[in-house]
Order: structure tokens, then C-alpha cells, then sequence
């Protein structure tokens, strides 16, 4: 049985997934696993098709102390137990930078271009690259392919694509990506299976988990996107602030004497959520908090969804549906509720009963715009990619599993 095998590394967990190829290009998932707690209590767990449990079993923080051991445990159990020996390994990574609109074959050049931009991804970059450069070193001969959040918002025009900044920035790479680009393509290849009158329209997608955005689509493609240069733009998120006056950067240098990399730190891990809360970066948490400052997180969440959900419609000039996907998105009614009440002058209007079962189709029928709750499936993007670079030589997507 040939298999694709995709990859998605952190700063301390490995997710993998097994897709089987099936005939006329489909791919059914096998395997779903991962290794967490990588240099503190690490542990694999791994189901099979069915949920089945496959593995469950804990590791000593010395056998487990980094990304590249990680992905040694996980392959040899899937070698070695499973007798699974992939085809091509499929790998998330965060930044594609100016060059890359589309998934590619990995050598050793495309790592070491790759690397140049973990400035622009501190939180993922580095930790995407290192199962890549583990399995270049032990199986040099095993086909890797590398699919980026940025290449699906590559159709941006000009005006959204540029800052207000020289040519010559924008010329070395200085521009607006937007991220989370695998997540939205999925919503978008899905939307002619479950809502064909509306996925060639105006649609604006929210994205909201850990790490949150919105895109706005109009004919399946992105238009404009809620992030820009790096993933820290936009919306507020668990540990990010989203929107932030640059003049916040120079008083943090100037005024309070922070170094470039503190900084950087700083705004990736202390803010967000969990800078306003001071009380976690969890949503499930803070909105069950009796904090105010946990409420004022929750609140600040809202409003800027709100915000940012008129600046796209402004951009797809009028607005035919609305789509929630990810963690907070797809689990989360009551986040939900107080989106939708948000997007009322737009024309939403929440089926409270549908919201609660956490239905496909949450607005009401007199609902102006559609409210659509569709679970994004990254991992079975890149696995689609992979196998399609393998057979064509191009990024295009073989039949895709239905979501029914």
C-alpha cells in the first residue's frame, strides 16, 4: 500500500498523519498521531482510520529532547511496527517568503532559503525545518514537499499585497503574505460540495484558534487576509496582539530599552490573550472566567473580529457568507453567537438551536448572509499536494475527500 506521510512540527510536538493512495488520486486517512511534551514528558499517541487507539506510551525527557528525536521515535514505530514505508512526506511550513507560491520538492536549497526566513516566523519556522533537515539526512532518497501558509494568498493584487513603504523593501520581500493559507484552501475547495451557491461569491472565512485570522475569498481565491508580513498582524490571539501601532516597537526600544530579540520575544509569547488577561492564553478558559480582566480579553476578541470582519467586506465591496473554522471557531457557541451578533448590520442573524449543535448551517433562514461552521483539514491539503507533485510535477489538488 503506498502512503504519504505529512508532517507538522512545533517547538514541542510532532502531529503526523498517514493517508493511504487510493485509486484515481484519493487519499484516506490511516494514521493520526503525535509526540508532545518533547524535552518535558514526552508521550506518543497514535489512532488508527476509526479512532482506534494505536499507541500510547510515555518517554524519558532524554530520549525525547528535541524535534529531530521526536520524528526518530515516530518513524521507526511507524517502520517498525507498522511496516508503513512512505511514499513522499508532506511538511507545513509557516513561510514561503516572496519566492514560493506553491508547494515544492525539498533540497537542500530550498532549506537553506527557507531558512533565511525564520526571523519572519520565529514561533514555526525554525521547528518546521527540523523534521525536513532529519529525514535529508537519514533517507536522502525520500521524496519531501513543503506546502506554505502563505502561497494560497499569493493572488492578492497590489494594493493589497503592498505597505505604504519604498519600492525597493517591497522588491526584497517586505509585503503583506497573510498565513493560514492551507486552512483557508481547504474551506475553499470545500465550499462547492456543501454550499455551491455561495463558493464562488463573497465569502469571509475566520480562522480562529490559537494562532486566529480572517480571509476574505471571492471566486474560491484570497483577496485580502487580516495578516501581513509576519503572523503577528491582525487579529488578537492566544499569545500575539494582532493590530499593533509600530510606534509601540520603537517605545519599547527607546523607552523601556528592549533589545530587537526581546522584543520579538515579547510580542510572540507575553501578549495577545494572555498579555491582556494576565490570566491564561486559553479562550475555553477565559470565557469561563469570572476575571474582568479575563472578560475584557474575551470582549477585545470579539470586537476586533468585528472589526476586521467591515474592513474585508469593505475589501470584497458587499458580503454573500461567512464561514467559522478552526479550534475556537468550530467548538466554541458562544464565541460564535457574540461573532455573529457582531456581523448583524452585515446581515447575520444566529439560529441559536443549530449554534448549539454545533450544526453545519447556524443562521437563521431569514438570515441575510449564510453562517457556515466547516472543519479545515490542513493536513489533508498537504497530503493532496504532496501526492500531486509526485504524479504531475505541479501543485494541483487530485480529488479531495468529500466532507459530508
Amino acid at each position: 500500500m503506498d502512503t504519504i506521510l505529512v508532517v507538522n512540527a512545533g517547538s514541542s510536538s510532532v502531529k503526523f498523519q498517514v493517508y493511504s493512495v487510493e485509486g484515481e488520486g484519493r487519499l484516506q486517512r490511516q494514521i493520526r498521531g503525535q509526540i508532545d511534551g518533547i524535552g518535558s514528558r514526552p508521550r506518543l499517541r497514535a489512532s488508527g482510520a476509526n479512532g482506534d487507539p494505536l499507541a500510547d506510551r510515555a518517554y524519558p525527557i532524554e530520549a525525547v529532547s528535541d524535534v529531530p528525536a521526536a520524528m526518530t521515535i515516530a518513524g521507526e514505530w511507524l517502520r517498525n511496527e507498522l511496516r508503513i514505508h512512505p511514499i513522499a512526506v508532506g511538511h507545513r511550513v509557516v513561510h514561503g517568503g516572496p519566492e514560493h507560491d506553491r508547494p515544492v520538492l525539498i533540497d537542500h536549497g530550498v532549506v537553506a532559503r527557507l531558512e533565511r526566513l525564520v526571523a519572519l516566523a520565529p514561533l514555526h519556522q525554525p521547528h518546521n525545518l527540523a523534521p525536513i533537515r532529519s529525514i535529508l539526512a537519514g533517507f536522502p532518497s525520500l521524496p519531501q514537499v513543503a506546502c506554505f501558509d502563505t502561497a494560497f494568498h499569493r493572488t492578492h493584487g497590489p494594493l493589497a499585497d503592498h505597505y505604504a513603504i519604498p519600492h525597493q523593501l517591497h522588491a526584497e520581500g517586505v509585503r503583506r503574505y497573510g498565513f493560514h493559507g492551507l486552512s483557508y484552501e481547504y474551506i475553499a475547495k470545500t465550499l462547492p460540495h456543501i454550499a455551491p451557491d455561495i463558493a464562488k461569491r463573497r465569502v469571509i472565512v475566520a480562522h480562529l484558534g490559537s494562532g486566529a485570522s480572517m480571509c476574505a475569498l471571492k471566486d474560491g481565491q484570497s483577496v485580502e487576509s487580516t495578516m501581513g508580513f509576519t503572523a503577528l498582524d491582525g487579529l488578537p490571539m492566544g499569545t500575539r496582539p494582532g493590530q499593533l501601532d509600530p510606534g509601540v516597537v520603537l517605545y519599547l526600544i527607546s523607552e523601556r530599552g528592549m533589545s530587537a530579540s526581546n522584543v520579538q520575544n515579547f510580542l510572540y509569547r507575553d501578549c495577545g490573550l494572555k498579555g491582556l488577561s494576565g490570566v491564561s492564553n486559553d479562550m475555553r478558559e477565559l470565557d469561563a472566567s469570572a476575571d474582568p480582566k479575563a472578560k475584557l480579553a474575551v470582549d477585545y476578541f470579539i470586537y476586533r473580529i468585528g472589526l476586521n470582519a467591515g474592513m474585508l467586506a469593505a475589501a470584497l465591496q458587499g458580503l454573500d457568507a461567512f464561514v467559522f473554522t478552526a479550534g475556537i471557531g468550530e467548538n466554541s457557541a458562544n464565541i460564535r453567537a457574540r461573532v455573529v451578533e457582531q456581523l448583524g448590520w452585515l446581515g447575520g442573524a444566529l439560529d441559536p438551536i443549530e449554534n448549539s449543535r454545533n450544526s453545519r448551517l447556524i443562521s437563521r433562514s431569514d438570515s441575510r448572509i449564510p453562517v457556515y461552521v466547516v472543519p479545515t483539514d490542513e493536513e489533508l491539503m498537504i497530503a493532496q499536494h504532496t501526492l500531486s507533485l509526485l504524479m504531475n510535477g505541479q501543485s494541483t489538488n487530485p480529488r479531495q475527500e468529500r466532507v459530508s
